[in-house]
C-alpha cells in the first residue's frame, strides 16, 4: 500500500525531529517534561508542518498511555464519548493519551465535554492548533495546560530532512537521481518553514523524473513554486504580517516595511495594505508631517484603481515616504486621552457660552457671552472651553518634531 514519503520519514525521537530546539534541545523545557515520565495536559501550538503530530505520538511510545487521535474539523462528541468508554477497561489500561488535533474547531461544549477527565488523570490532552490558544481554546481546558510553541524550521534546519527524503527516494530506485547544485536548498528554503510541504517537493520531483537520471533546478524551482508562502486570511499569521509592517513603518524600517508590503502584496491582501498604511500617517507621522496624510491617501486611492500588480508602485511609494517621515503620536496620544474621560463618565455640561445660539431666549438665565476669536488680536481671546468639571484637562502635548515645535512657540507668543 502506498505510504506517503512525509510519513516514512516522520521520526522516532525527539533528537531526530527537526527544528524546535527552543524546547526540544537538550535543556529544553518540553524535553525535560518528555525524559521525566510526568506528561500534564498541553497544548501545541504552531504552523503546519512543524512536528506537533510527531512530537505528540513520541510522547505517546515513551508512556505507557494509548494514544487515541482525534481531528476536530471532523470528530464530534460521539467520538469522545467512545474514547471516555475505553477508561478503566483493558484496551486502556494506563489510561489515555488523547491528541486532539485542531483544538480550534471543537466548541465550547465540546471541549467541556473532556474537563473531568483531563481533572481526574485518565485522559492526557495533548492539543493542536495553528491558532493562538488564548483565543480559541476554553479557558478551563486552557488554565489545566502548559502551551508550548512550535516555531517555522529554517531552512538550513530543514536541509537534513530533505536530505533523509532524498536518500529515501533513491534506495526504492534502480538507478539513483543525481541533484544539480542548488537543488537541496531550494527545497528546503521554499517550504516556508514547513517541512511536510518540501517533503511532499522531493517525492513529486522523484515521480515526474521518469527515465532523467538528475533533478533539475528548474523543475525544482516549478514544482515549488509560491510554496514558501505561509498566510491565512482569518488566522495569526495574517495579523502578524500586518502588525510587523505598521510596526516598521513606526520604527522607521523602509527595508523591513517593503519586505512585509511585499509579504502581503503577494499574498493578495491589497486592502489589508491599504488600510495599515493609512492608519500610519495618521497614528505614528501625524503633526510632524501632516502632508503625509492626503499624500497616502492618493497612493492608496491610485492603489485601489490599478489592483495588483501595479498596485505595489504607489504603496511602495507610501510604505517609503512613512518610513522615513518624522514620527509624532501626539495626535493618537491626545484622542486618546479625551476618550478616556469620556469613557470613564468624565463630561460634564457644555459651557454657556459654546452652546448652540437657538437657545437664546428660551428661559436661560443669560444669553450666551460667545466672545468670536476673530474679532481680537491674534485671531484669539482667552475663554473657557471645556466643561467646569475637567476644565484644566490636558489632552494635547506638542511633539518634539519641528513642525509641532514651531506651533507651540507661535502660540506661546500669543497666549502670553
Amino acid at each position: 500500500m502506498y505510504k506517503p514519503l512525509a510519513d516514512e520519514i516522520r521520526p522516532k525521537s525527539l533528537d531526530d525531529v527537526v527544528g524546535q530546539r527552543h524546547i526540544l534541545g537538550r535543556d529544553g523545557m518540553l524535553r525535560r517534561i518528555v525524559e521525566s515520565g510526568q506528561i500534564p495536559n498541553m497544548i501545541f501550538y504552531g504552523p503546519s508542518g512543524t512536528g506537533k503530530t510527531t512530537v505528540a505520538r513520541i510522547i505517546a511510545e515513551r508512556t505507557n498511555r494509548t494514544l487515541r487521535k482525534l481531528n476536530a474539523t471532523t470528530a464530534g462528541i460521539a467520538d469522545i464519548k467512545q474514547i471516555i468508554a475505553e477508561l478503566d477497561t483493558m484496551l486502556t489500561p494506563g489510561g489515555v493519551l488523547l491528541y486532539l488535533d485542531e483544538i480550534q474547531y471543537f466548541n465550547k461544549k465540546q471541549q467541556q465535554s473532556l474537563l473531568e477527565f483531563i481533572e481526574d488523570g485518565r485522559i492526557t490532552l495533548i492539543a493542536s492548533t495553528t491558532e493562538n490558544p488564548y483565543f480559541c481554546v476554553f479557558n478551563a481546558i486552557l488554565s489545566r495546560s502548559t502551551v508550548f510553541e512550535f516555531k517555522p524550521v529554517t531552512a538550513k534546519e530543514a536541509e537534513s530532512a530533505v536530505q533523509r527524503a532524498i536518500d529515501i527516494m533513491n534506495s526504492r530506485r534502480e538507478s539513483p537521481l543525481s541533484l544539480e547544485p542548488g537543488v537541496l536548498r531550494h527545497i528546503a528554503a521554499s517550504c516556508g518553514g514547513d517541512v511536510r510541504k518540501a517533503m511532499n517537493s522531493v517525492e513529486l520531483l522523484f515521480s515526474a523524473a521518469g527515465d532523467k537520471d538528475s533533478i533539475s533546478l528548474a523543475d525544482a524551482k516549478a514544482i515549488s513554486q509560491r510554496s514558501a508562502m505561509r498566510y491565512d486570511r482569518d488566522g495569526d499569521d495574517h495579523f502578524d504580517i500586518l502588525s510587523a509592517l505598521m510596526k516598521s513603518l513606526r520604527g522607521s524600517d523602509p527595508d523591513a516595511a517593503m519586505h512585509y508590503l511585499a509579504r502581503l502584496l503577494e499574498a493578495g491582501d491589497l486592502v489589508g495594505a491599504c488600510r495599515r498604511i493609512l492608519c500610519s500617517a495618521s497614528e505614528d507621522i501625524g503633526l510632524a508631517y501632516p502632508q503625509a496624510v492626503p499624500i497616502v491617501k492618493a497612493c492608496v486611492d491610485s492603489a485601489l484603481q490599478l489592483g495588483l500588480p501595479e498596485a505595489r508602485l504607489p504603496l511602495a511609494e507610501a510604505c517609503l515616504l512613512l518610513a522615513t517621515a518624522p514620527k509624532s503620536n501626539s495626535a493618537c496620544m491626545a484622542i486618546d486621552r479625551a476618550l478616556a474621560d469620556v469613557r470613564a463618565g468624565r463630561t460634564g455640561s457644555i459651557p454657556r457660552e459654546l452652546q448652540n445660539v437657538h437657545a437664546d431666549g428660551t428661559g436661560f438665565e443669560r444669553e450666551q457671552g460667545y466672545k468670536y476669536p476673530h474679532n481680537f488680536n491674534g485671531h484669539w481671546v482667552k475663554q473657557q472651553y471645556l466643561p467646569d468639571e475637567i476644565k484644566n484637562a490636558k489632552y494635547y502635548e506638542y511633539g518634539d518634531n519641528k513642525t509641532e515645535q514651531a506651533a507651540k512657540r507661535y502660540w506661546d507668543e500669543v497666549k502670553k
